[in-house]
């Protein structure tokens, strides 16, 4: 019997979650939402890790997506602003 992470077993636990993620990015995607207008708080740590491994982030309002486009270009979402005002007040 072979462990589910084992190389070559073609159901390891990471195919499980590629494919889960991939179906959240196509989710994200279809979302006519007012997201991709503007630019998100994101904590630092997850910038870095989605810059060197493509797996997206989530910002403080929710959204979540693979960063690619110069956040100065945006206006910073209010959703994300009023959740990092309340942060800082505690």
């Amino acid at each position: 019997m072979r462990s589910i992470d084992e190389p070559g077993t073609g159901g390891g636990s990471t195919d499980v979650l590629d494919r889960e993620l991939e179906e959240l990015l196509q989710q994200s995607e279809l979302d006519e939402g007012d997201h991709d207008r503007f630019a998100h708080y994101v904590r630092k740590e997850a910038i870095l890790e989605s810059a060197v491994t493509g797996k997206p982030v989530k910002a403080l309002c929710g959204k979540v997506w693979v960063p690619g486009r110069d956040p100065e270009k945006f206006p910073i979402c209010p959703d994300c602003t009023r959740i990092y005002e309340q942060l800082a007040d505690e």
